[in-house]
Parts: C-alpha cells; sequence; structure tokens
C-alpha cells in the first residue's frame, strides 16, 4: 500500500522566543490548554483534576535521563563531545549501566573530524585515588558510531556517566545545559536509567499534585520506554511516509497490563512515549492472535500496527497479552517499535485520552496529535500561539479529549 502524507501541511510558525529556553519556578503553574471534542480552553496545568475525564487513569513513562553527554579531549587538546545513545555491549540497559570496566555504547561524537584515530579521555579524582576514562571509535557509521569505554575506577557504567557527563537537553533550546536541568529535566517519577531525552509531559507534575489527584480518584500506573536522539531528527522529505522512524525499547509489566484491562477506556497517556508504548502493544497481541508468539524479539514496524483490522480493539489485545504472559510465566514483556503514528488511518487502540506538550514544526509527533485530533490541530496551535503558550520540552502542556 503506498502511503504519502505532505509534511508541510503540519507546518506553523515558531519563533524562537516562543520556545521555553528554561522551566518555570514551579513544575504545575505552567498553561494548560484542554481539548474537549473540538472545544477549546484554558486552565492551570495544577488544576488538570477539574477538566480529567471522570475516572481516568494516567500512564507514566518512568524512563529517567541519563547524563549521556561526555567531554573529553584528545592528547593534543582537541575537544571532543560524545553523546551515548544507547549501548551496544551488553545490549541489554539494566547491564550496560550495572557494567565495570569497559563497554560499548553507539554514539554520535562532536568534533569528529579532529578524531581520526586514537583515543580521547577524562583525567578524575574519585575517593582520593587518580582515575581515567578513555574512549576509542571501534566501528564509524554514517551519523553513529560504535564507542569502546574503559575506565580504571571502581565504579558502574551508570555511575561513571552520572560522575562525569552532563544532561542532554534538547538542541533547540540552543544552550549548554545548567545545574537547574539535572533535576528539572527529570519527572518527578522517574527511575529507569536509559533515556537521553525527558518524556517531557510528565515535566508538569508534582507529588504533590499527584497525590491530589490519587485523593480524587485518578489512578495511576507505569511503562517504560527509553526516549532516544531519535525523537528530534527532522523529517526531512517532503513526503513524511519517506522518514525513516527511529527505535526505541519500551517494557510494560503484566501487572500493568492487567491493569490498562481492568481501566480500559479510561486510558490517559501522560506523553507521547506512553502513547507509542501503550498502542505498539497491540502489535505484539495481534502476533499472539495470529501466530501464537509476541515475537518480542522483532522490532514492532513503522506501519504494522496498520495493517491490523479494525474490529481488533485494545481490550482483546490486552487480554490476548496477559493470558500469553501467564501461560509464558514472565511478569514483563520487552520489546523495541518504530511506529509512526499518522492521520493516515492510524486507529488508536488502547489510549483514550493524551496529555501532551507543544511539538516543533513538521515533526512526526505533531503528526501523531493530528493523528488523534484531526485538523483541529491547527485550530489548538493557532489557540496556543494566540494565548501566549510556551513551545516545546519545558513548555506548556495540553489535555486532549476526543474520543
Amino acid at each position: 500500500m503506498e502511503r504519502h502524507i505532505d509534511i508541510n501541511q503540519y507546518d506553523y510558525p515558531l519563533t524562537d522566543d516562543r520556545i521555553a529556553k528554561f522551566p518555570l519556578d514551579d513544575r504545575a503553574s505552567s498553561k494548560l490548554l484542554v481539548y474537549r471534542h473540538g472545544q477549546i480552553t484554558q486552565s492551570t496545568f495544577g488544576n488538570i483534576g477539574d477538566v480529567l475525564p471522570e475516572g481516568a487513569t494516567l500512564i507514566f513513562n518512568n524512563t529517567r535521563v541519563v547524563r549521556a553527554r561526555l567531554i573529553m579531549h584528545k592528547a593534543s587538546g582537541a575537544r571532543i563531545e560524545i553523546f551515548c545513545l544507547e549501548p551496544h555491549s551488553p545490549a541489554d540497559y539494566e547491564r550496560a549501566f550495572a557494567v565495570k570496566g569497559c563497554a560499548e555504547w553507539s554514539c554520535i561524537v562532536g568534533n569528529l573530524k579532529k578524531w581520526k584515530e586514537g583515543e580521547v579521555a577524562i583525567d578524575f579524582t574519585l575517593d582520593g585515588r587518580d582515575s581515567r576514562l578513555s574512549a576509542r571509535i571501534v566501528e564509524r557509521g554514517t551519523r553513529e558510531h560504535i564507542v569502546r569505554f574503559e575506565w580504571t575506577a571502581d565504579m558502574t557504567f551508570g555511575q561513571l556517566l552520572e560522575h562525569l557527563g552532563r544532561i542532554p537537553i534538547p538542541p533547540y533550546l540552543n544552550r549548554d545545559s545548567e545545574e537547574i536541568d539535572n533535576t528539572r529535566y527529570q519527572t518527578v517519577y522517574s527511575r529507569i536509567e536509559g533515556s537521553v531525552a525527558a518524556p517531557t509531559a510528565g515535566l508538569h507534575f508534582t507529588r504533590e499534585l499527584i497525590e491530589e489527584l490519587r485523593g480524587r480518584g485518578v489512578e495511576f500506573d507505569e511503562v517504560t520506554l527509553h526516549v532516544g536522539a531519535g525523537t528530534f531528527l527532522p523529517v526531512k522529505d517532503d513526503d513524511a511516509a519517506r522518514h525513516p522512524m527511529h527505535t526505541e525499547h519500551f517494557e510494560v509489566s503484566l501487572s500493568t497490563i492487567d491493569h490498562l484491562r481492568a481501566r480500559y477506556g479510561t486510558i490517559t497517556a501522560v506523553g507521547t512515549t506512553s502513547v507509542r508504548t501503550l498502542e505498539s502493544l497491540a502489535a505484539l497481541a495481534w502476533r499472539i492472535k495470529t501466530t501464537g508468539d509476541a515475537d518480542a524479539a522483532r522490532v514492532v514496524g513503522q506501519w504494522e500496527l496498520y495493517e491490523l483490522p479494525d474490529d481488533f480493539d485494545g481490550d482483546e489485545a490486552l487480554t490476548l497479552l496477559s493470558e500469553y504472559m501467564r501461560a509464558k510465566g514472565v511478569d514483563r514483556i520487552k520489546a523495541a517499535t518504530q511506529i509512526m503514528i499518522t492521520p493516515l488511518g492510524f486507529r488508536f487502540r488502547v489510549v483514550r485520552y493524551i496529555i501532551t506538550n507543544f511539538h516543533q514544526p513538521k515533526s512526526t509527533l505533531l503528526l501523531l496529535v493530528g493523528a488523534y485530533v484531526g485538523n483541529d490541530w491547527h485550530r489548538i496551535y493557532d489557540y496556543a500561539l494566540d494565548n501566549g503558550f510556551r513551545f516545546l520540552s519545558y513548555g506548556d502542556s495540553s489535555l486532549l479529549i476526543n474520543r
């Protein structure tokens, strides 16, 4: 089936002064645009409990941003920036952060022209002892390269990044990371290390707001999707259907699957990463229905969900997954996804409502919003522009209710 999406139809005038360069002092004081079946109003995020649909179940992405930017130097003094994207060896995130002594990661390298061969390094002191982290490119690619790290300190790679790395704030902020980013570019519920970008819709929640919502009867659960740098890749082709989606790894527990089943019809995805995770579950379930196996080792393809029949709904999908996991004796399912959610006939099977920030023009995330609200995305973004909303990662938020 041929697919065509004119990305120029998903453009709007975003000037630099509308991009929030820093977070507000209070997370929950951000503005909240409420889109409810075509009607647009506004509130404050701290008042989201007043506008959430009754019985809403909020699904957070509990991934934690790692300090993935390392500033290293050659013996000549040349400055090399290494941006760790995802583990290569060991490839499993949990093992990759726990390993000691050496590890290999897929990385983007800044000032690559100055690093033709040899190693770069950081000398540092830990517990009064001189230590060293060195890096060498072992496999060169077109955009990403496999870098082998070796270090002398008695610490895991996760501890090493925490000690030496910097928070990789989005490139469109056009500034270096600062101390405030170490805490504010994390959600208050982040706990599973692995992302190089924050699931920013969750940045508005405070612990106090979560407890207040619990008191109102709102339920919560978590999934994990490690956000990759590919989330910032622009759509360069006029036909967005030719844009190759990046791969992101996710994990969902059996208890969460059962909770989603019990609360089906109220599921509110906090952020586009939660949307992508929850909707990808339907692809795994369809594999079970048609082959008897979720085949979680195979990445959920960019267009795989578009091939599912319309009468295969999320309730059936979640039931199949729950039964499959019990039969296999597993308490969580790990997989990866490349799904691209677009207005080109995508059917939301699991997600009912969406909380999300305001996204870049001509981006795959704006296509996702268009898939959910249709052409009303123009009205939503025009309203936000006309009413002083702040855009992108540290910007304001929206609650979308359209089903």
